[in-house]
């Protein structure tokens, strides 16, 4: 039976003060993906075939030594993990360097926006246990968007596509929870607050990209009704990269009711 919790948790708009402990979510959020997406390759059948394939060549080249055919699979086992730790390091790099290094421009200064954090109630004292943004989408900035995706695959159901052509739609990004406080509904409270804020602003959708090892996202974004639209292989790093990482990245989306 789950542990019922005994804190309570708000949602309120972001503020200066709490740059130095967003950033270290924001870091820990996104490179806490690259073991998990290490895992999920290694295991996959082409991967296990080709490191066999390798260490047996290491075996016969070093005359049948062990330690030749485990150094070879080692090789590759190091090549697979690079492949997923440039890729998350590329995108936090990349946000680091955009709209998370002015969040007051980026998102409270325009309207459209939206940057909020979640606060626990600790013994009468808060403390900051997630972060949420979402950027609003106008004109065709959603289908320029999805040109420049690099093998971009349309699934699902066509109406979200349909919609598409009035512009108004909300994105979400950086949504983070710190560890010791995820199942405890934070990332629902979170949830709830973006499509409340695209209900305010007459956004007809919600949308947002989640790598496919990104399991618990994913599972969130179902339980609120998300359905996978489209697919591609942009992750921002070099494309060979997310080929050998079989790194996929999947468009959610819901509509919102006005």
């Amino acid at each position: 039976m789950a542990q019922k919790s005994n804190f309570h948790f708000s949602i309120r708009e972001y503020t200066p003060s709490d740059r130095l402990v967003l950033m270290s979510f924001f870091r820990d959020g996104i490179m806490e993906h690259v073991y998990p997406a290490f895992f999920k390759t290694m295991s996959h059948p082409d991967h296990i075939g080709i490191a066999l394939s390798i260490s047996m060549a290491g075996y016969v080249l070093g005359g049948s030594s062990y330690f030749q055919a485990l150094l070879f699979g080692s090789a590759w086992a190091g090549l697979l993990y690079y492949c997923c730790h440039e890729i998350y390091e590329g995108y936090m790099m990349r946000w680091l360097c955009t709209d998370m290094a002015d969040i007051q421009t980026s998102y409270l200064e325009n309207p459209d926006n939206g940057f909020w954090v979640a606060e626990a109630d600790v013994k009468g004292r808060t403390k900051v246990v997630g972060m949420l943004a979402v950027m609003g989408r106008r004109g065709m900035e959603e289908a320029e968007r999805f040109d420049d995706l690099n093998g971009g695959l349309a699934a699902g159901d066509s109406e979200f596509f349909q919609d598409a052509g009035d512009g108004s739609h909300g994105e979400m990004f950086h949504m983070v929870v710190a560890f010791p406080w995820r199942r405890k509904n934070v990332g629902s409270l979170l949830m709830q607050k973006a499509l409340d804020f695209c209900k305010e602003q007459g956004y007809t959708r919600l949308v947002l990209d989640v790598s496919s090892p990104q399991t618990a996202a994913i599972s969130l974004c179902q339980k609120f009704g998300f359905v996978k639209t489209a697919t591609h292989s942009n992750t921002h790093a070099n494309r060979w990269f997310s080929k050998l990482a079989r790194i996929n990245v999947m468009r959610m989306e819901k509509c919102v009711s006005p």
